[in-house]
């Protein structure tokens, strides 16, 4: 198995650590509620209230809720169900776009992340792509995304995987932009990243035939002589 596989395989159980992480999450807050007493006073149980605001059309409500303070982690039963239901708060496309881009930009669960990923106005998944609190492999999934502001955010999150970077440096639909913030990998950014990783990357840049003469006049002059090679020959054509 490769390091490239290998890192796969890790992103791969990483995914099902995060989802069996909030599964259990969701579980404690479902059996909180389960072991309340009925409340003459007009408590709504967890599903009565997710329900409530996945399908709410208010929106004044939604963004309170969407920007209220957490409770705090040491309360687990509170701090679960108020997490479960930002999912319902994140998917509910009454909520305003302002609010579903500030939970993109600072929540790091992945439930909510998750719903936020699906968003369909861009800006909220460019501000998942861009959070450093995403799992590796949603962060993955939104390099192919349809927008090229959200795939350009994606690549350049430190949580993305350099698998996920070299398909992107040999998608030959990516822009001349974030080819070139690819090709500074290992060079001008995260200078102490795995050489033979960004070596690989750098190179694939160089054969895309979206990249600029620019990039390519930098690549040429690279210090990894399979980089300034292809560079050489994309330049000469």
């Amino acid at each position: 198995m490769d390091m490239l596989e290998r890192m796969s395989a890790t992103s791969q159980s990483e995914n099902a650590d995060a989802v069996s992480e909030q599964v259990e999450q969701n579980q404690s807050a479902e059996g909180a509620e389960q072991s309340k007493p009925a409340n003459p006073d007009g408590y709504e149980t967890l599903t009565s209230t997710y329900e409530r605001l996945r399908h709410s059309e208010d929106s004044s409500e939604l963004s309170a809720f969407a920007r209220r303070t957490l409770p705090d982690r040491s309360d687990q039963a509170a701090f679960s169900r108020a997490t479960a239901l930002l999912e319902a708060v994140a998917g509910n496309s009454h909520t305003p776009v302002e609010d579903r881009v500030f939970l993109a930009q600072t929540m790091p669960f992945p439930n909510v992340l998750v719903k936020l990923s699906v968003d369909p106005a861009d800006e909220v998944r460019q501000a998942v792509a861009a959070n450093e609190h995403a799992k590796n492999w949603l962060v993955g999934r939104l390099t192919k995304d349809a927008s090229a502001v959200v795939r350009d955010s994606a690549l350049r999150n430190p949580q993305t995987s350099w698998k996920m970077r070299l398909e992107g440096a040999q998608n030959e639909q990516m822009d001349a932009q974030t080819l070139d913030f690819l090709a500074s990998l290992g060079v001008a950014v995260e200078a102490n990243a795995p050489q033979v990783l960004t070596v690989m990357v750098r190179r694939a840049v160089a054969l895309n035939p979206n990249t600029s003469q620019e990039t390519l006049e930098r690549l040429s002059h690279d210090e990894a002589p399979d980089v300034s090679r292809a560079a050489l020959r994309a330049m000469q054509g």
